[in-house]
């Protein structure tokens, strides 16, 4: 059926936390009640990716991009443009329209101009919780053509021939991988998808959950065709409600196709699949630890070897990847593993998907070919740093990962760079930080998660990360000296060669940059007792400029300690011995009369 108009709207993470399900539900009664229903395809998508200027409603033909929508501007964008024909420009993203006014369609916009999507090809363009969408864009012909054109060993001949690496982190062939599980011995083969995405500001999993189930369900089938298994498990955190819920209706309703189970297209194959929920322990993103959980028992690592591909779920041969990995799948055997391999660097093949947060104007999702600069995607498609501020570093791999300097701006974005600077690919994080950051104190945080989030088994990670952050926070309160920077680098290399597992290991990755990077920092910390960024509440005094001052009091009233003196009237005083540097008179003073430095 043709329709005038197709209308999008985001129904991802970020724009749901905006109300865009009640800008959906105004706008689908708006149609009914104007008489247009029939005219207007109207979708629920998934995450668009500039989640900084959500809800997001896209209308086409025109490509129209409206950004931060409210439930009062949907009956204009419906009576002005739908029902009119007039593109209502004072609603769109401020980008998409040009210096002379005309507007440029969805696509032109510089965010979206500058990626290359492959694993968020879907994502923002089909409606999330239909089947019927995602086959009408070529959805489950690559589970058709290898159960019907391919033998299991030319399919992992294909994967191997892509280059694709696994996208959880680590980077790992994916199909030598699969390959160590098909030549695997057992009367029991288990494929597993690890969506238990848990680094800070992470969403990339959840994304194409969210956006694009059917993609991870059709790799996951392919998967187990490949490696011979006829079972699979998706281990996703339970905190992820939506992405729950739509992977499993895009479960519930391929079976109901006939695209799960026995038989699958008449080929005699069968391939069923289930969720398992996560606690949200951030540990149970290393494959033995989420093993571990999905067999029902604490979710702590395995010594490997033996890898899963010997012995996994139940001690039975199992391939586990990402969910992004598994995205790639059916988009490789479609289009061929040349396709795929043209993209990327000579050993990092194909698109990375990053979450790109922190001090940068369009936070939010994004895919790009590998061997892209850091430059390029902080600058041309994040939009730069936000209030005219200097940038200062980029920490890629999560809590895992590195902070990189402006020097490493030019670095391509591939495994093998990241980690000969001290970083990580991880699985897609990306923090940005200016001129406000302090290097230190962005260093204690992820280690102060690292430290929440270690399952225990291990004393150097145990105990090892403990002590570091002891030193850190010894640091940043005024009390540390020198000696402590080397007691910090030499307890980070110790942990990194005894931890069990891959948190332990790479816990002490932001530490060990910082120290490399940003030394002068931490000997201001140690030497000057000063915090340069004036983040470090134990390193701040408070003075009262003297000019500014009016005596109006407010400050000597907010004071918790009674550190401010000073009549009504006349300049005030800060006791800096009584000051216990809470910040309170700052936030209440009118005239901006009181620094901290």
């Amino acid at each position: 059926m043709a329709y005038k108009n197709e209308v999008l709207v985001c129904g991802g993470t970020g724009c749901i936390s905006s109300s865009s399900l009640k800008i959906f539900e105004k706008m689908e009664n708006l149609l009914s009640e104007k008489g247009i229903k029939d005219d207007v395809k109207l979708i629920k998508t998934g995450c668009f990716g500039l989640c900084a200027a959500g809800p997001i409603v896209i209308v086409y033909p025109e490509g129209a991009f409206y950004s931060q929508v409210q439930l009062e501007d949907v009956e204009r964008i419906v009576d002005e443009h739908i029902v009119g024909g007039n593109v209502v420009k004072e609603l769109l993203y401020k980008e998409a329209l040009t210096e002379d006014g005309q507007m440029r369609p969805f696509e032109e916009v510089p965010f979206y101009k500058n990626q290359h999507r492959v694993a968020l090809k879907n994502c923002g363009s089909i409606g999330a919780e239909n089947i019927d969408d995602y086959l009408e864009r070529d959805g489950y012909k690559a589970l058709e053509k290898v159960l019907k054109e391919m033998t299991p060993e030319e399919v992992i001949d294909v994967v191997k021939r892509s280059g694709l690496r696994g996208r959880g982190g680590g980077g790992f062939p994916t199909g030598l991988k699969w390959e160590f599980t098909y030549k695997a011995q057992g009367d029991q083969k288990y494929v597993a998808c690890n969506a238990d995405e848990g680094d800070p500001g992470a969403f990339m999993d959840r994304s194409i959950l969210e956006g694009d189930p059917h993609a991870v369900v059709e790799a996951m089938a392919i998967a187990g065709y490949a490696v011979g298994a006829n079972m699979g498990y998706v281990y996703v955190r339970a905190e992820y409600p939506t992405a729950v819920e739509r992977l499993q209706k895009a479960i519930d309703s391929a079976r109901e196709r006939g695209l799960l189970g026995k038989d699958i297209f008449g080929t005699g194959f069968e391939f069923d699949m289930e969720i398992r929920l996560g606690a949200g322990a951030f540990v149970c993103g290393e494959e033995t630890a989420l093993i571990n959980s999905i067999e029902g028992k604490r979710g702590m690592p395995r010594p490997r070897p033996p890898f899963p591909a010997v012995k996994g779920i139940w001690n039975k041969p199992t391939l586990l990847n990402n969910v992004e990995t598994y995205a790639n799948i059916p988009r490789i055997i479609l289009n061929g593993p040349e396709w795929f391999a043209s993209m990327g660097t000579e050993k990092s093949k194909g698109t990375k998907v990053f979450a790109l947060g922190g001090k940068v104007n369009n936070v939010g999702l994004i895919e790009i070919p590998m061997g892209t600069t850091l430059r390029q995607i902080i600058f041309d498609v994040g939009g730069g740093i936000p209030n005219g501020k200097k940038f200062k570093a980029v920490q890629t791999g999560g809590p895992s990962g590195g902070c990189l300097t402006e020097e490493y701006l030019d670095t391509p974005i591939d495994y093998e760079s990241l980690t000969a600077l001290g970083s990580m690919m991880g699985s897609g994080g990306m923090v940005v930080m200016d001129e406000d950051n302090c290097m230190v104190d962005i260093a204690k945080f992820f280690l102060d998660f690292t430290v929440e989030e270690s399952c225990g088994k291990c004393p150097p990670c145990r105990i090892g990360t403990k002590r570091m952050l002891e030193i850190l926070d010894r640091i940043t309160e005024g009390h540390g000296d020198i000696e402590d920077l080397n007691r910090l680098e030499k307890l980070a290399n110790s942990i990194k060669s005894a931890a069990l597992c891959g948190l332990g290991q790479t816990a002490p990755n932001p530490v060990l940059s910082t120290l490399k990077y940003f030394r002068e920092e931490y000997e201001a910390h140690v030497k000057d007792k000063k915090c340069p960024a004036g983040v470090c509440q134990g390193l701040l005094q408070f003075f009262i400029i003297e000019e500014k001052c009016k005596g109006c009091t407010l400050c000597a009233k907010a004071c918790p300690v009674n550190a401010i003196s000073g009549e009504r009237k006349e300049v005030h005083k800060i006791d800096t011995n009584a000051c216990v540097k809470c910040g309170a008179c700052v936030d209440k003073c009118p005239f901006k009369a009181i620094i901290k430095k």
